[in-house]
C-alpha cells in the first residue's frame, strides 16, 4: 500500500463496511429468464434400447418414456425449463396420417401457448423427414419447431441421442431461430425441415440437404448460414386447423424393366395423386406412359419426381409432356416429401396447375 494512505486505511475501510452494499460495488445482471420448452416424444431410436452396448444397429425403438429421456440429459435444465409430455410411442415407419394430424395439432395448441418459447419432437429417423415437411407446411407460428432423432439407442456405445436432443433444446430456447420454420437438429447440424432427408442408415452424419444445413450448434450455441427461401409455417397457405383428414396419396417406384401394376393397383385403390419416384430427370418408362394417362383421365393426378439420392431435380417439359399430358412435376422434392406436400394440397384444391404452382412454391 502507498505510504501516504497507509494511516488513513483503518478509518477508509470502517466508512466502507458501513456503505450500503450497493454503494461498494455494481449489483449484479439479473439472470436471464430462461426459455419454456416442451417436448413432445413419439418414440423412434432415441427412445430405443439395444440388448448391450455393442448393439448400435440392433434394438427395439420406441422402448424410453419420455421423463426417462429427459432425465438421462440433466444439463437440459441449464438451457430451458423443459417438460415433456408423451404424444404417441412407436417406430416412425409406421407413423399414419392421422398419427401426423393428431401430431400436428398438438404442435399448434402449444404454439398457441403463451406459455411455451418453443417446441421439441423427437422421432424416429425413417420418416423424420417426413413429419418435419408436414409440420413446416401447417403450422402457423414463428415460434421454433425442432424436430430431432438419433441413429442409435442410447444403450449403445457413442449413443447420439444425449447430445442431438440437447442441441434440440438449445436451437428451440434460441431467440435467433424464430422464423425459421421447422427445424431438424442432428449431427450438431440445423438442417431445415423441408429440405432435410435421411440419406444413409447405419452413420451418426446420415441427415444430409443437398443445398447445406442452416447452421451448427456448438456447446449450446447456434450458429446459422443461410435461411430458407420457400415458403413455410406464418407464409403458408396451408393450416393444421382447417385439416381434418389427408387424401390418400401413393409412391411408385421407377426402375428397369417396370410395367403399370402398380401404378393402376394405386388408382383402384383410390389413391388421389400418385408420386413417380422416377430415374434420373423423373422418366417415366414409355410402357407407362398410356397407364398414367388413363388414371389422369380418372382424374387421379400424377406427379413426377426423382428417387436420385441427393439433389434430384425434375424440369417440366423435360423427358415427358407435362404440359400436354397435365401432369405435375416436384421440383426438387424427393418422392416421399412430394408425397406430403400433394397430401396437405389436395385438401385445399383440385386443380393441377394449382398443385403445380404450389410445388413450385413450397
Amino acid at each position: 500500500m502507498n505510504n501516504l494512505l497507509q494511516p488513513f486505511a483503518p478509518a477508509a475501510l470502517a466508512l466502507l463496511l458501513l456503505l450500503p452494499l450497493g454503494a461498494q460495488a455494481t449489483e449484479a445482471e439479473p439472470a436471464a429468464k430462461l426459455a419454456n420448452v416442451v417436448i413432445l416424444a413419439t418414440g423412434g431410436t432415441i427412445a430405443g434400447a439395444g440388448a448391450s452396448a455393442a448393439n448400435s444397429a440392433t434394438y427395439t425403438a420406441a422402448k424410453v418414456p419420455v421423463e426417462q429421456l429427459l432425465a438421462s440429459v440433466p444439463q437440459l435444465s441449464n438451457l430451458a425449463n423443459v417438460r415433456g409430455e408423451q404424444v404417441m410411442q412407436i417406430a416412425s415407419e409406421s407413423i399414419s396420417n392421422d398419427n401426423l394430424l393428431q401430431l400436428g395439432k398438438r404442435v399448434a395448441e402449444l404454439a398457441a401457448s403463451p406459455e411455451v418459447d418453443g417446441i421439441v419432437i423427437t422421432h424416429g429417423t425413417d420418416t423424420l423427414e417426413e413429419t418435419a415437411f408436414f409440420l413446416t407446411l401447417v403450422e402457423h407460428t414463428e415460434k421454433p419447431i425442432v424436430v430431432v432423432g438419433s441413429m442409435r439407442p442410447g444403450t449403445a456405445m457413442s449413443a447420439d441421442g444425449m447430445l442431438n436432443l440437447y442441441n434440440a433444446v438449445a436451437v428451440a430456447s434460441d431467440p435467433s431461430a424464430r422464423g425459421k420454420g421447422v427445424l431438424v437438429t442432428m449431427n450438431d447440424e440445423i438442417q431445415s425441415g423441408r429440405d432435410v432427408s435421411k440419406s444413409v442408415n447405419i452413420k451418426t452424419e446420415a441427415f444430409k440437404s443437398p443445398w447445406g444445413p442452416l447452421g451448427m450448434v456448438v456447446e449450446g450455441k447456434s450458429y446459422w448460414f443461410r435461411l430458407p427461401v420457400k415458403r413455410h409455417t406464418m407464409n403458408s397457405e396451408f393450416d393444421i386447423k382447417n385439416i381434418r383428414s389427408l387424401p390418400r396419396v401413393d409412391i411408385a417406384y421407377g426402375y428397369g424393366n417396370v410395367d403399370d401394376t402398380a401404378y393402376k393397383a394405386f388408382g383402384q385403390a383410390g389413391a388421389k395423386a400418385i408420386i413417380q419416384a422416377g430415374t434420373g430427370n423423373g422418366s417415366v418408362a414409355a410402357r407407362v406412359v398410356p397407364s398414367l394417362q388413363e388414371l389422369r383421365k380418372d382424374g387421379v393426378h400424377i406427379i413426377r419426381s426423382s428417387h436420385v439420392n441427393q439433389g434430384g431435380f425434375v424440369l417440366r417439359n423435360a423427358e415427358q409432356p407435362d404440359d400436354k399430358y397435365d401432369w405435375v412435376v416436384a421440383h426438387d422434392l424427393n418422392p416421399q416429401k412430394a408425397r406430403i406436400l400433394a397430401e396437405v394440397a389436395l385438401t385445399s384444391t383440385q386443380d393441377s396447375k394449382e398443385l403445380q404452382r404450389i410445388f413450385w412454391e413450397y
